[in-house]
């Protein structure tokens, strides 16, 4: 945005009182009054689901099709809000926020609220859950905070670069609350990761990305290592959480294809990689 520089406070007076001399009477104040949230999900509240030492979701399902976001914080004085992660943003039936950053064993408060299409606004009632206190988890190769690094990659969503929204390094930075997104790639998505070390792989994790609509979803992949070995095709049986394959392969690099999957924007919230 363009600045613009006054020459002197005269000037800038006799704006404003112009500027007051020729507004309408203000208009009567307009009240707008919120319906209960459960009457959009048929009686049910949202509930918190997937809690961890640093991260929560918040599962909703409304009858009304809602643009929905989530305000939460450590008191009910709120100070942080979630979307929904659709790139569109439009208003839809199952939501999934993701509450990120939160602190290991501390209380939290939240409330879902949505508008619908027809400018109908609900807000629900404060509700609270506790994170879960700090564990020792195992070293994840897959990841940024390790060494790992994205080196090829089918698409990003809009062309965007790797560590922007909907880049590739949004499946290995450890947040469910990013991901990475191909541009439309559907089954020829692809994404290849230098591991933190060369190391004997015992498992792999993978969480695949979804659209409200069901598009987006990844089924079937397979995993290739550094020496050129295909393994699986491996059965991914859906997109509500990260599942565990068991991979023997001493490698450090390794290329997840997409197979098989609804199409579309296809991709993931993470890849995790675990020495054996």
């Amino acid at each position: 945005m363009r600045e613009t520089s006054w020459s002197g406070p005269s000037i800038l007076c006799l704006a404003l009182v112009a500027g007051a001399l020729a507004l309408p009477a203000m208009a009567e104040p307009i009240t707008v009054e919120a319906l209960s949230v459960d009457e959009a999900g048929g009686g049910s509240l949202p509930v918190v689901s997937d809690i961890t030492d640093t991260e929560a979701v918040i599962l909703f399902r409304s009858s009304v099709p809602l643009a929905c976001s989530v305000v939460y914080g450590d008191s009910p004085a709120f100070g942080r809000i979630a979307v929904d992660d659709d790139m569109d943003g439009s208003a839809h039936s199952d939501h999934h926020p993701i509450l990120s950053g939160l602190r290991p064993d501390t209380e939290y408060f939240f409330r879902v609220q949505g508008t619908g299409a027809d400018g109908t606004l609900y807000l629900g009632p404060v509700q609270n859950f506790r994170t879960l206190a700090a564990v020792a988890a195992p070293r994840d190769l897959a990841k940024l905070s390790e060494g790992a690094q994205v080196v090829a990659v089918s698409s990003n969503y809009g062309g965007a670069p790797n560590e922007g929204a909907w880049g590739a390094n949004g499946a290995i930075d450890g947040s469910r609350g990013t991901a990475w997104s191909s541009n439309g790639d559907g089954d020829a998505a692809f994404i290849e990761i230098a591991l933190g070390e060369r190391a004997e792989i015992g498992a792999v994790e993978v969480w695949s990305r979804s659209m409200s609509d069901g598009t987006a979803r990844i089924t079937r992949f397979t995993l290739t290592d550094d020496a050129g070995k295909v393994h699986g095709p491996f059965d991914l049986p859906g997109a509500d959480r990260p599942y565990r394959f068991a991979l023997q392969a001493e490698t450090a690099t390794l290329r997840l294809d997409v197979i098989d999957s609804s199409g579309g924007n296809t991709g993931l919230i993470e890849l995790s990689v675990f020495a054996e």
